[in-house]
Order: structure tokens, then sequence, then C-alpha cells
């Protein structure tokens, strides 16, 4: 069954199901219907969750099918979430989904939740894919265009009780706000929340969208990834630092390191399938400075460690949600720290000490 992210909200009100699969392009709005979804679990009893990472031809599958019918003593129900970066479970993994899809149906103990990026139209006539329509929610996360970017920013500043002032004026400042983050539903959402916290419900002017908008604190999350990518372990200290001092909300400073290591090994992976490397850059929405910082880190990345980055990313995830994690701090900042600078290493080695390009 099908769904626009839209009626998410409506469909989970009718009835949790127990398999869930939500794709697409869009990185922010495809954690909110993620997180909507674990949400709704979560007060309906699902309390474990285990995340299985599918990453290259060798994936073991047979955990993730073991994981569905694997319960611990602590809890009654679970969520089983199945990220696949790249969008192709390989032969294998088709087999799997199938099954699983199979068996989703009734489970009242296991909710099964997929997280898939943007799929072409041949993908989606895959039987894997057919079978987690067929016998459980599907829900395609659409990108904002950006003549669309005004009133969607209207409509999220109408969520937490704010709106700009009526008639040309009003339209003037969210045009103004769409073009200051240029398209970034990330910088936008980032923003939104800023008004929140410095201003009451209510109209918002011009001139206090554009303070707020204007402050140079807002490029900090993404100067942050600029310094991790390269290699600068000081300046990226400091940054951190400067980051939990303003407030910086933990799970912002996350999403920025995680989704630079996912686009990392997205491009690893298509450079691994012949795509030139400009090509699968542009394919992942990589341009200018970062472009040139995805040139000189690419090599010095091999599939095992960005597997190792990715489950570090997902630790640290839970960790800024509240959840523990064996063998990482339980502060969010001391694990965020953590994090950046285990990629910042990386990305720090001298491409002469690597001996050549490495896969």
């Amino acid at each position: 069954m099908q769904v626009a992210a839209a009626q998410l909200p409506a469909q989970l009100q009718r009835g949790l199901k127990s398999l869930y699969t939500v794709h697409g392009d869009e990185p922010l709005l495809q954690q909110e219907v993620a997180d909507t979804i674990r949400a709704t679990a979560r007060a309906q009893g699902y309390t474990e969750r285990t995340v299985h990472t599918v990453a290259g031809a060798h994936f073991d599958w047979s955990e993730v099918l073991a994981a569905g019918g694997s319960l611990s003593l602590f809890a009654d129900k679970q969520i089983v979430e199945i990220r696949i970066p790249s969008g192709k479970p390989g032969k294998d993994g088709s087999v799997a989904l199938q099954q699983l899809a199979e068996a989703a149906q009734d489970n009242d103990s296991t909710l099964t939740l997929v997280l898939l990026p943007r799929l072409d139209k041949q993908t989606k006539t895959g039987a894997w894919f057919g079978a987690l329509e067929s016998f459980g929610v599907t829900v395609q996360v659409e990108p904002v265009e950006r003549r669309a970017l005004p009133q969607w920013i209207a409509q999220r500043l109408g969520a937490q009780g704010q709106r700009v002032v009526g008639g040309e004026e009003g339209q003037r400042t969210l045009q103004f706000f769409a073009d200051r983050v240029e398209g970034n539903l990330l910088a936008a959402h980032q923003e939104i929340q800023k008004l929140a916290l410095l201003y009451p419900e209510g109209e918002l002017s011009f001139e206090q969208v554009e303070g707020a908008v204007l402050n140079v604190a807002r490029y900090d999350v993404f100067k942050l990834s600029e310094a991790v990518l390269a290699g600068q372990a000081a300046r990226v200290q400091r940054m951190l630092d400067g980051l939990k001092a303003e407030g910086e909300a933990e799970v912002l400073v996350h999403y920025a390191l995680s989704e630079d290591i996912r686009a990392l090994k997205r491009v690893k992976d298509a450079i691994g399938q012949g795509r030139p490397l400009p090509m699968a850059l542009r394919e992942q929405r990589i341009w200018g400075l970062k472009e040139r910082l995805y040139e000189r880190v690419l090599p010095l990345l091999t599939a095992t460690d960005l597997a190792n980055l990715l489950q570090a990313a997902h630790q640290v995830d839970g960790i800024v949600k509240g959840l523990k994690q064996p063998d990482w701090p339980t502060e969010g900042w001391q694990a965020l720290q953590r994090l950046a600078l285990q990629l910042c290493g990386h990305c720090a080695i001298a491409p002469a000490k690597t001996g050549g390009v490495r896969k």
C-alpha cells in the first residue's frame, strides 16, 4: 500500500502496520517520516530496536532474518530497522526482503522498517520492492521544489505557532528566507527552530527573520563538516566546543556528520559499480568545496572504513536520542566528538602513505 508522507499520520492513527518502507532523496524528510513511525511504535510498546545496514554484496542477511524472532527477555515488541543506502539489496537481499515481507503479515511483535534512497522506475518493478509494497506500507518522500519552499517554510512556522505578517511583506519575508537557505531543507529546518527559541508564538516581522537568518552561527554545522573532511582535528575540536556552548542541537550536528558518511559510502559504491567520479558526485548533489574534499578523501577510505563509520554513526544516533551504547560515552557531545574525530582521522591520512588508491 502506497501512502504519501503527508498522509502517514492519519494512516498511523487508523492502526500501526507491521511493515513500513520509506524511500526518497530528502534526508531531513525521510528522517522525520521514520521518526514518526518509531514514535508511534514506541507508544504502543515496541521498546526494543535493532538496526541493520546493508553494506556490500556480502552482507549477511541471515542476521536480519533471525532478528524478527529473537526478542530479548526485557521486551515484548521490537523494531527491526533495515537500511539499504545503495538502494540495491542484491540477489540474496531480494530473496530475504520477500521473506521478511511475507512474514510481517499479522506479526504483532515485530515492526520492520526499511529505509531506502530514491528508487528508479526499474527498481520499483522488482520482486522485492513489490513484496514490500504488497505486504506493508510504502512511503515515498518527495523533495520540496524550490518554488514551493516559501510555503513549506510558512507551514513549518505555523506548526510552532509562528507566522509572517500578511500580504506582500510576508511573501517578501518568506522569499528572503528561502533564498538564504538556498533550497537546503536542513538549513531551513535549523533556522525555523531558531526562530522558535528567539521569539514567542505569533507574528514575525521581516527584521526578526532577517536578523536570525543572517546570523553567521547558522553556517557552523556545515563548516564543521568541511573541517572534518579536510582532516583538521584541532579546528574540529574548537568548532564542536563552540557549537555546544551556543546550544546547538546535538541531532543537527549528528545529522551533518552522518550525512557525509552516508554520501561518501554512496559515492564509493557508485565508483565500484563503474560510474565515473564526477557523475557519482553529481548524483549525490556534492558540489563546490565539498566536491574537492570528497575527491581527496575517497581514495583514502576503504569499504571497511566506511562500514565502521556507518556503524559508529548509527550508535551515536541512539546516544543523542538518549540511548546507551556499549563502549561509547553516554553524553551526546562526547559521542559526537568521538565520531567527528574518527572520520577526521581517516581524512587526515596523507595520500603518499596509502600506497595508491584504496578500494
